[in-house]
């Protein structure tokens, strides 16, 4: 059982009867530890037609308590991290060279560099 686990069970009847005694700080240690899932739906109807549906889902966590119930997304996405924007602009860049040298008659093409 990961920490996750221990997370989502239900806390002693024990525990909930107590009120809580540690500072903002130990809540909020403790939060980003384990994790916290908030979701809820947001549905707005009309006559009884559904208009609109609105599903929220946040997770909110330390970066590796994400990690270790799979989520990296920021890793990623080349808009928020160095290294994938690199990754991608490389990935762009072999594939504009390939449609280049596809487009381009074979005596024409300059010789390749050693490497």
């Amino acid at each position: 059982m990961d920490d996750l686990d221990t997370w989502r069970s239900s806390p002693p009847a024990s525990d909930l009867s107590r009120p809580p005694d540690g500072s903002l700080a130990d809540i909020l240690e403790r939060v980003l530890d384990k994790g916290i899932v908030i979701a809820g739906d947001i549905k707005i109807d009309l006559l009884d037609i559904e208009l609109l549906t609105i599903r929220l889902r946040l997770f909110i966590a330390s970066v590796d308590t994400a990690r270790k119930a799979g989520i990296d997304w920021w890793e990623t996405d080349p808009a928020l991290s160095s290294s994938a924007a690199r990754d991608d602009l490389r990935e762009e860049n072999r594939r504009l060279r390939a449609q280049l040298e596809e487009l381009t008659p074979a005596d024409d093409r300059p010789p390749r560099p050693n490497g």
